[in-house]
């Protein structure tokens, strides 16, 4: 028997192989399949199986391009509906791969439809579960995405989630492993280990939401509080989920169109595609094309493009350095965002070359900052980091301005007064920088290094409050 953790660290997913006897199994596949395909002809073996936890909210799940190229047929647990061909299996129902068995195990609640798959090896001992977003380390799923109308509330679901980990999963022996499909970053969950993967014993002692002694209500209250409103594209991931999408060959032929600075131009026009600029913030920083937006490939790309773009129809027109246009597309594509309409070919070197119109970003080191603060109190700065990060510890003088809720406080920056911001390296307040001048905001300065290099300054912090304290 074979495990394998196939883990994307942008994503903050696990997708994972398991192979006994010749035959294999996939569950939650990431949408570019030729990955799992070579692993199964590595061993010689056929893919029979892929394995749904739930309708995927945060990326598009490759099973529908799995299916079609190996015919493996796609699983899902008891209450999906999905448009194509599937197993519907039933609770406790067993599906056999080599040596070794699948069991269903129906644990709704952060979705109806959400499974948790037991393996169980060849000798019939209980070996591992596949917790999908029922069961993180150190959290368990949010119970908000699945809500339609007045049908189900948030609290109906932790309810049921409630009952799910008590009745199916709680049960398990303690050496059993535990597989989630999400760790630390994912916005499927709020407290998640950065750890990928533990035994169901540690999780007990260790898991806020699994304490013996909890009651349905008090576990109701915990989860549910402090949730964030879920990102805009998340219902439309769920959708290309459930009813199909394009393959990722289509999505990289459309896509990987070589536009000179003038067709480039004329597209960006006529289109009103986003012109987005995937490299490193410090080129950025020194020169772009007015009005493109940053998100850096190397950051937490997928999620904020997600995040911060929205619509996964959006035309899209990309600036990235020479060599990563297919890499980026694909990226784009594993949280539905299909509309690369083409790429600058010889990237920004070749518009400046053009003679075309650039802009930049004033990025100054965090002395400067503390030398504006010191010499006027009411130098205006704001911190993009998320909610969590700002309430365990910040500047004194800055105010909470999260990157997710950019476009809400835009009223918050001054019309003409310079004023700084900052996240916590960079990454972030560049991409916040980008949004605020696309939007005609140019009096803004960002702080290179981010707090890590304003602590380091003798510029005033609050006192440090562990962000597991402020979620209790």
């Amino acid at each position: 028997m074979t495990i394998e953790q196939i883990y994307t660290g942008c994503l903050a997913q696990g997708a994972y192989y398991i192979e006994s006897n010749g035959e294999a199994a996939v569950i939650d596949p990431l949408r570019e399949v030729k990955p799992y395909i070579e692993r199964a002809e590595a061993d010689n073996a056929k893919i029979k199986y892929i394995f749904e936890t739930h309708f995927h909210a945060d990326f598009v799940s490759g099973h529908v391009t799995l299916a079609k190229e190996t015919g493996a047929e796609i699983v899902y647990g008891p209450k999906a509906n999905p448009s194509f061909e599937a197993i519907i299996a039933k609770d406790q129902q067993e599906f056999k791969i080599g040596k070794i068995t699948i069991r269903v195990l129906h644990t709704p609640g952060h979705t109806m439809e959400s499974t948790t798959y037991l393996l169980i090896d060849e000798h019939g001992k209980n070996h591992a579960i596949f917790s999908g977003d029922t069961l993180f380390l150190g959290d368990v799923g949010r119970p908000d995405l699945a809500q339609k109308a007045k049908e189900l509330t948030q609290e109906d679901l932790a309810g049921y989630l409630f009952d799910s980990l008590r009745e199916k999963i709680m049960p398990l022996a303690d050496d059993v492993i535990v597989y989630p499909a999400h760790g630390a970053g994912s916005a499927c969950g709020k407290n998640m280990s950065k750890e990928t993967v533990d035994t169901l014993g540690n999780q007990k002692k260790t898991n806020y939401a699994l304490r013996a002694d909890m009651t349905k209500e008090e576990f109701i209250q915990e989860v549910t509080d402090g949730l964030l409103p879920p990102p805009s594209y998340f219902p439309l991931n769920v959708k290309m989920n459930k009813e199909g999408y394009d393959d990722i060959d289509e999505v990289l032929e459309r896509g990987t169109r070589a536009l000179s600075p003038d067709a480039f131009e004329t597209a960006a026009n006529e289109t009103g595609a986003v012109i987005l600029d995937v490299r490193h913030q410090n080129d950025f920083a020194k020169g772009h094309i007015p009005r493109s937006i940053f998100i850096g490939i190397d950051g937490g790309f997928a999620p904020w493009v997600g995040a911060l773009i929205a619509d996964t129809e959006q035309a899209i027109l990309l600036v990235a350095d020479e060599g990563r246009e297919e890499e980026t597309i694909t990226r784009l594509s594993r949280v539905g965002f299909d509309g690369t309409i083409g790429y600058l070919k010889g990237g920004f070197k070749a518009w400046e070359a053009a003679g075309k119109e650039t802009d930049s970003v004033n990025s100054v080191p965090a002395s400067e900052v503390e030398t504006a603060v010191k010499a006027d109190a009411n130098t205006p700065v704001f911190d993009v980091r998320k909610p969590g990060e700002f309430e365990a510890e910040h500047l004194e003088v800055a105010e909470s301005t999260p990157l997710d809720y950019i476009n809400k406080h835009l009223s918050a920056f001054p019309d003409t007064k310079e004023f700084y911001i900052h996240c916590a390296g960079g990454y972030r307040s560049m991409i916040a920088a980008s949004i605020l001048k696309s939007r005609g905001i140019h009096n803004l300065i960002d702080v290179q290094g981010g707090y890590a290099a304003l602590k380091e300054t003798d510029l005033k912090t609050t006192n440090y409050v562990c962000p597991s304290t402020l979620k209790k």
